[in-house]
């Protein structure tokens, strides 16, 4: 062994919270990651860091491509990893846009506040991560295919198995054997709700020693029926129509996005809306628009039977006429001088960046208008505070009153509900030796567990960050308590120039590990070139 416990998980993003999903597995002499998500909205509890440098991870196995499950990778590669990523094929497309949008978003933040910075002489400001960076993360990724095991290395398989949340989507096995030992954990990702429109519903699997499995909705149920959301989304837009005014969703760019646009075009094909023919839809984010490709290249793999039958038919489930879409920025701005009533789908989700800001900034204040929730809001995040009722917002500095019809599809939802987690974890034929419960709000968490504690007799646990479990003998190694976060903290930045340094110091002892053993000449000048650099900049 290299180190420590063998068959060692340690929690640490995504524990008692929602978004930032990172579990961290020490196995065969290797160290992974089962996903590195970038935290979004209001955090409450400290991430408590792992005991790698990030030159010292092998693997990242990555469940899907939500920025909350992968959008720190970039600053992994930064950070100095030169492992693999795997994960599955349509994810792995997935992120070669949503990665490269992120890292966009990060150097355009920058640039602005030191713009504002500069006047009034504050410290430069440097980007979480750069395109370099994300561009570096994603040569080390590698395609796999839905429910093939693959040999990972010596004592670790994995294999994909689809969960119905977003396409591409996946819960992660991981087979381990060592010292003679075998075990068996199964992480959930997002498991994905039921009679989703263009998705699979989620697989199950039959066997595991442990389950980690998240729990968003882990307390609350999405009713007994499925809504008619054409029916609703038809009523929603003819309302708003006659009123004069423009439906804007905010969209999560990949996923709902094209869910919305499956909607609409059964709605245009039945003629549902009266009066306003032809009407136009724009899908204003050029990340939504590559991800609409992603979705058609994918048809085979992911698509479900209902979305494979107009297929066959000759129909393309997710687009019709009046379907515009806006790449440039002029042309979002346009969107806005355009007086005709319409529907707007804009990116992001939850409200916090990109275009759908401008939208809300010209249309929140018009009562004849209407803005659509269509998906989960977190806590702190925009989204929720207007689906909680906000009276007025800040858009740009300025404040914003809200007079805009507020709504929310209801059920209409990429994650299982309470039942529907159940009904995965049932799937299990055997009840597994611990279930670990993440990825959910601190309350939902502690209800979620209790729940399958109590009422369906599972060995159930809701870890804080930095707990860790020897998953050899199922016992608890370090049981970490909540560390909330204080407002300086979170203020803080996630990363900065002298964390790059000291993280490239830590790549760089990995890197003369590595080459222990070499031929002593190639060792000669790698310990001169070490010393060279250290003369030039010792201070």
């Amino acid at each position: 062994m290299k180190w420590g416990i063998f068959m060692r998980l340690t929690f640490s993003g995504a524990a008692h919270e929602v978004t930032g999903s990172c579990h961290y597995l020490e196995a065969c002499g290797h160290r992974i990651f089962i996903d590195y998500g970038m935290e979004q909205g209001e955090d409450f509890f400290e991430n408590q860091p792992v005991a790698a440098a990030a030159a010292e991870i092998d693997y990242v196995f990555l469940t899907h491509a939500h920025i909350d499950h992968s959008g720190l990778l970039p600053l992994l590669y930064a950070e100095g990893f030169r492992g693999t990523v795997f994960a599955t094929n349509a994810t792995k497309q997935l992120c070669g846009i949503m990665l490269r949008d992120s890292a966009h978003i990060q150097e355009f933040e920058a640039e602005w506040k030191n713009r504002k910075g500069r006047r009034a002489g504050k410290p430069e400001v440097v980007p979480t991560y750069t395109m370099e960076d994300a561009e570096g993360v994603l040569e080390h990724f590698a395609g796999c295919d839905y429910n093939k095991i693959i040999d990972v290395c010596p004592g670790i398989r994995i294999r994909f198995t689809d969960v119905g949340h977003l396409l591409g989507s996946s819960c992660i096995e991981i087979w381990i054997s060592e010292n003679g030992m075998q075990k068996k954990i199964v992480f959930s990702g997002d498991v994905g709700n039921t009679n989703q429109p263009l998705i699979k519903d989620p697989s199950t699997v039959e066997e595991a020693d442990y389950v980690v499995i998240e729990s968003t909705y882990g307390d609350r149920s999405h009713g007994q029926t499925r809504p008619d959301y054409v029916e609703e989304l038809s009523r929603i837009i003819q309302e708003t129509f006659d009123r004069g005014g423009n439906v804007v969703i905010p969209s999560f760019a990949v996923g709902r996005t094209q869910e919305m646009l499956y909607f609409i075009r059964q709605i245009k094909a039945e003629n549902r809306i009266k009066g306003h023919d032809n009407f136009e839809v724009y899908v204003d984010s050029p990340l939504a628009i590559e991800a609409t490709t992603i979705f058609n290249q994918n048809i085979y793999e992911c698509f479900d039977e209902e979305a494979m039958a107009l297929v066959n038919q000759g129909i393309n489930p997710i687009t019709f006429p009046g379907l515009k879409t806006s790449v440039s920025s002029e042309e979002s701005k346009a969107i806005n001088f355009d007086s005709r009533p319409k529907v707007i789908l804009s990116a992001s989700g939850m409200c916090e960046a990109g275009r759908i800001r401008h939208h809300l900034k010209h249309n929140l204040w018009r009562p004849e208008c209407t803005v659509l929730f269509v998906g989960y809001q977190a806590n702190g995040t925009l989204g929720r505070a207007l689906v909680e009722g906000a009276q007025e917002v800040k858009l740009f500095g300025e404040t914003i009153e809200v007079f805009a019809h507020i709504e929310q599809l209801a059920g209409i939802s990429g994650h299982a509900d309470k039942q529907g987690l159940i009904r995965w974890l049932q799937g299990f034929k055997k009840k597994p030796e611990r279930v670990f419960v993440v990825h959910g709000e601190d309350a939902v968490c502690n209800v979620f567990t209790e729940c399958l504690r109590n009422e369906y007799g599972y060995d159930a646990v809701a870890p804080y960050s930095g707990t860790s479990y020897d998953l050899t003998d199922n016992s608890c190694v370090v049981e970490a308590v909540p560390v909330r976060k204080s407002k300086k903290a979170a203020a803080r930045k996630a990363s900065s120039v002298f964390e790059r340094l000291v993280a490239a110091g830590r790549r760089l002892m990995v890197v003369i590990q590595h080459n222990e053993g070499g031929a002593n000449k190639d060792l000669a000048r790698l310990a001169d070139q070490i010393n060279n650099l250290c003369d030039k900049w010792d201070r």
